[in-house]
């Protein structure tokens, strides 16, 4: 039996973070970012076995271990009555640990895709929260899997995994530019910064759902670096470059990566801007609307 599943790449602009709740489906962050066209297909073969076991295959951008993965398969084995030999294939188009939502979008690929393959028949919330789960207990992510569940621009006004969390969609018709210089370890901020950070998350988000502007949300995004301390020297220059070009734009959470959203027609003109910083990878991508999904 096999199975395929697809989740977009997510990226967060500002957050407000809760983690003192005992159960990790009530745990989790509010705030708001945006799905992009680009993330993980996980491929998954299940075979008969005389013990529980499985193998992990990473192609594309590597992840530099493979915890989450586990989390999610372990969770259904718990789940299964019967032993199964399951062979993993992630195929990754997004670097990881840039603040693109790799991880969490491994963990949705691979939760759906073994609901199938497994036929252990788990509603879509179930899937969800199994990925959030092991995005929270992982320290790898909050506020992902919620949001590349849903897909689309978003702002995520209750904590919590899919079926607890909620958010509201913004419609735009931006296109995204983003462009990564080198990754930024998530769990090392959640741990020492969060208490900063969540005064002036929780003031943004009421902020943009009153406005539910994406220009206010890329100078929200950009005050929120400079607030927690995130933005080096590089980013700075790339900063200042668009926004004398006439581009706002914001901080992925957290990585050190620059993302604007702007009109198709601009397209051309900051992708000329970015073409200097031949050190940076850049991705240009349309707003994925449609969340995880089995292929």
């Amino acid at each position: 039996m096999q199975a395929v599943a697809f989740c977009p790449g997510h990226i967060t602009g500002f957050f407000k973070a809760e983690i003192q709740e005992k159960r990790p489906e009530l745990q989790g962050s509010i705030g708001a970012g945006f799905c992009i066209k680009e993330g993980v297909t996980t491929r998954v073969q299940v075979s008969s076995s005389e013990k529980p076991s499985f193998k992990i295959k990473v192609i594309g951008y590597q992840s530099d271990n493979t915890q989450v993965s586990e989390f999610v398969i372990e969770e259904f084995f718990k789940i299964i009555k019967e032993n199964y030999f399951v062979d993993v294939e992630h195929h990754i188009e997004i670097p990881v640990g840039y603040g693109l939502g790799s991880s969490g979008a491994v963990a949705l690929s691979l939760a759906f895709a073994l609901n199938k393959a497994l036929q252990t028949n788990l509603s879509r919330t179930q899937i969800g929260q199994v990925a959030h789960r092991a995005e929270i207990f992982c320290k790898t992510g909050l506020g992902t899997v919620l949001s590349s569940y849903h897909g689309g621009f978003e702002i995520r006004t209750k904590y919590g995994a899919p079926g607890i969390g909620s958010l509201r969609k913004i419609r735009t018709d931006s296109s995204a530019i983003v462009i990564c210089f080198s990754p930024i370890s998530t769990k090392k901020i959640l741990k020492n910064d969060l208490s900063k950070i969540n005064g002036l998350g929780g003031k943004m988000v009421d902020k943009l759902i009153k406005s539910r502007d994406y220009q206010e949300f890329l100078d929200m995004s950009l005050e929120f670096a400079k607030y927690v301390s995130v933005i080096t020297p590089k980013m700075y220059a790339v900063i200042e470059d668009l926004q004398n070009n006439g581009f706002k734009c914001g901080v992925a959470m957290f990585g050190e990566t620059i993302f604007t959203l702007v009109p198709k027609s601009k397209e051309d003109q900051v992708m000329e801007i970015l073409k200097k910083y031949d050190d940076g990878i850049v991705i240009k991508s349309s707003i994925d609307t449609s969340g995880a999904r089995v292929s």
